[in-house]
């Protein structure tokens, strides 16, 4: 995306509790302000403010902030506390709570909302980053319009027992009691050594925080227009997710498929794994032709509300 399309991409940070968050902000070019201003959340694990993990490069969040500006829409896109630049931003895994992102968020919200520069605020948030943006958006008279990418209806606790259901009967055994431990706000001091990874005891009360937030409650308690936005080659969240939000957010809700886009929001005609792995590690790979204009249709109709 040629530089010229911005007028500026400035480097912002932000105070929270235990550090400082760092993001960018990404500006249009040659278009009267104020303009509508977007808020990106990324998903889960340790996902940039681009859109990339370690083996991971899509640029997803990138592209998202770019063809937004040649839009004439503004975007805040940052990277969450223990992520990339903010990483000093988390001190202790043990002491994360899910919670965390969400006031996190709260305080780029704020940030933004009085500055003359912007004509409306929206919130997207990607997969688990639309939980996220959902919880920071509720009673929050500072936002005008949200959108869910690619956003579960399904609790974390229900999304990991389907992702398991597939395993040999012996890790089923071991993985679902540690699940229905942690749905219940309760800790569980042995793990099995081949599943530290996933339930050590120091994410264990992150996960906790987590297992507790239903997206459909919590969609439905939003009170701002809202774009659910869903590919029907996803292998990281089904149609019928979407179909769930959409009904739970009722009349405020507008639901959009793309044809063969996949979680990372590229085009991907196929299910299979070696194809869909091949759009995550190809940061070149431009986004699903037509999403950013739902995106932005979405979003200057909201502002003109």
């Amino acid at each position: 995306m040629p530089a010229a399309l911005f007028a500026q991409a400035d480097s912002v940070a932000l105070e929270v509790e235990g550090g400082t968050l760092y993001g960018n902000l990404l500006l249009p070019q040659d278009v009267d302000m104020p303009v509508p201003l977007v808020i990106l959340h990324v998903g889960s694990g340790p996902t940039d403010r681009n859109g990339n993990q370690a083996r991971l490069k899509m640029n997803t969040h990138l592209m998202l902030a770019e063809e937004l500006a040649a839009a004439g829409i503004a975007s805040l896109r940052y990277d969450k506390r223990g992520v990339a630049a903010s990483s000093k931003a988390l001190t202790s895994e043990a002491d994360l709570r899910f919670e965390d992102y969400v006031s996190d968020l709260k305080q780029w919200i704020t940030r933004y909302q009085d500055d003359e520069r912007f004509s409306t605020l929206t919130v997207a948030g990607h997969s688990e980053g639309a939980l996220i943006g959902m919880l920071a958006s509720i009673d929050n008279d500072q936002v005008d319009s949200f959108i869910s990418i690619a956003g579960t209806a399904r609790t974390a606790a229900n999304i990991l027992r389907k992702q398991f259901a597939e395993q040999p009967p012996m890790v089923k055994e071991m993985v679902f009691p540690i699940l229905d431990s942690l749905e219940q706000g309760k800790t569980v001091q042995e793990v099995n050594p081949m599943l530290a990874a996933m339930f050590r005891p120091s994410v264990q009360p992150y996960m906790i925080s987590w297992f507790a937030y239903d997206p459909i409650t919590i969609i439905s308690q939003l009170d701002v227009p809202i774009l659910i936005v869903q590919g029907t080659t996803d292998i990281q969240v089904p149609e019928k997710d979407a179909e769930q939000l959409a009904e739970a957010a009722g009349e405020n809700a507008q639901l959009s498929y793309f044809g063969n886009m996949n979680h990372a929001l590229k085009t991907c005609e196929s299910m299979e794994q070696t194809a869909q792995l091949a759009t995550y590690m190809n940061p070149e790979l431009p986004l699903h032709k037509g999403l950013i204009q739902r995106l932005s249709a979405f979003i200057t109709s909201a502002a003109r509300e």
